[in-house]
């Protein structure tokens, strides 16, 4: 059975009871800050235009403009809620609940894009104990000189005990849309670009409660440009090379939990990610699993759909709360991107990184696949000798059917494209490269050159 697609459900009513904290911290967001250098964020070249640019280090952070944060210098680097700097009540539209939550700011400063971009997605690392959420949201500056609305990119906890983690959707001013989390102009033809930025992050807890900690928090733009077919490149570093991950399918849940986006049949993303966080060594507590089915097979991906589920997008296919759950567990750091070449996963795989990539196709556009998707989510593991792809699928009728060889050329099209042809042939789009990065918060120095290599520190 084929994953469903990503989509997004418009609901004003939504949008309307979440609202925005633009009024929070009134004064801090002028658009004319002037724009910094990217540090740490690699240069986009002209042919991908694509960019990630993260704030991770304590003087990333504390280049930002802090009110009622501090700035974690010890340990792992982050901003903490250290004084609140007001109260606001929080509706939350899932739960039809109002509760009253102090909170406080972060602002990074202006960005400019290394080159015009057509989207942004954003991706944040947090802890969010019992009684804490976050916000991250987005102002972008146009290339006609004018500025978006304070877009939210997520309302996010980790667990779903207090608050309902969520996209939100109608937001748009005529110039760019929020698809549940990708930020997009509209009109990509006009030349309109999106040429710099700023992110707020706003921390809340109940008052006198835990306070919630922020550990990474960046955006790739983007500007990949259209096309069917993506140029060929050749096997390089990682021929042969094959890491360690355990092998998960999806299918094998179907029917279970159907309030998480109608059960397995649905899971690509989540069964992916808990594929590569186990292959790091981590995996939830049975404290943490005993809430499923003890008769259910590989409870973990069932906790995974539970926590990564986005209850207005209505699935688990939300990517930045798929890279935020990652974060969750010890020592993990998950970052949402895209890779120009199939060259930069190699560079991973040879690190020891595994990817998790966004496609869609129909059946005869990969060999030996079996199916067709306009949305699935798999992990590269690794290369052949001659240089094809090893994938761990989820799409499989059982854990044994989950590693899959897929040739090349043919999957680095798939992957890496922008246009394709559905089965009626009809033109559709293509991810254009997105994948999830899950890495240690200490990577070994070759993993930080492989990380660099695609933009991402």
């Amino acid at each position: 059975m084929t994953t469903t697609p990503r989509r997004t459900v418009l609901a004003a009513a939504v949008a309307a009871a979440v609202g925005t904290t633009a009024s929070l911290a009134a004064g801090s967001a002028t658009a004319t800050t002037p724009a910094t250098p990217a540090r740490g964020g690699r240069r986009a070249d002209p042919e991908s235009g694509i960019e990630y640019r993260g704030w991770v280090s304590a003087a990333d952070w504390a280049s930002g403009t802090a009110q009622g944060v501090g700035v974690v210098t010890t340990g792992r680097a982050g901003v903490v809620l250290r004084q609140a700097r007001g109260t606001v009540d929080y509706a939350d539209p899932h739960t039809g609940t109002t509760r009253a939550y102090e909170y406080a700011t972060w602002l990074s400063p202006t960005h400019r894009a290394a080159t015009p971009a057509t989207e942004l997605i954003a991706s944040w690392n947090a802890r969010t104990p019992a009684g804490t959420f976050i916000r991250v949201e987005v102002l972008a500056t146009y290339s006609d000189g004018t500025t978006s609305p304070w877009y939210t990119l997520g309302v996010w906890a980790s667990g779903d005990g207090d608050i309902r983690r969520t996209s939100v959707d109608d937001q748009e001013d005529g110039k760019s849309t929020v698809w549940t989390d990708t930020l997009a102009i509209d009109d990509a033809a006009s030349g309109l670009r999106l040429v710099s930025y700023r992110l707020r992050l706003t921390l809340y807890r109940t008052p006198g409660g835990a306070a919630p900690t922020v550990w990474r928090v960046g955006a790739m733009t983007s500007a990949v440009p259209d096309r069917f077919e993506v140029p060929a490149t050749t096997p390089g570093v990682a021929a042969g090379v094959e890491l360690t991950v355990p092998s998960y399918s999806q299918n094998v849940h179907i029917g279970r939990y159907p309030e998480y986006d109608n059960g397995g049949q649905a899971w690509c993303s989540p069964t992916s990610s808990q594929m590569i966080i186990e292959s790091w060594g981590r995996r939830p507590t049975a404290e943490q699993l005993a809430w499923v089915d003890p008769d259910f097979s590989d409870p973990q991906v069932c906790h995974a759909a539970r926590f990564t589920y986005d209850y207005q997008y209505g699935g688990c296919g939300n990517w930045p709360f798929n890279a935020a759950y990652a974060a969750t567990y010890p020592d993990m750091q998950g970052v949402v991107t895209r890779i120009a070449t199939l060259d930069g996963a190699e560079r991973l795989i040879a690190a020891g990184i595994p990817v998790i990539t966004s496609q869609s196709f129909i059946a005869s556009d990969l060999d030996g696949v079996g199916y067709g998707t306009s949305g699935h989510l798999m992990t590269v593991i690794g290369f052949t000798a001659e240089g094809d792809v090893i994938a761990n699928d989820p799409n499989a009728d059982d854990n044994a059917g989950v590693r899959r060889v897929y040739r090349r050329r043919q999957f680095e099209n798939v992957w890496l494209r922008t246009k394709r042809y559905d089965a009626n042939g009809v033109v559709r789009s293509g991810s254009g490269g997105v994948c999830y990065l899950y890495f240690p918060t200490t990577p070994t120095a070759a993993q930080r050159h492989a990380l660099a290599a695609v933009g991402v520190r």
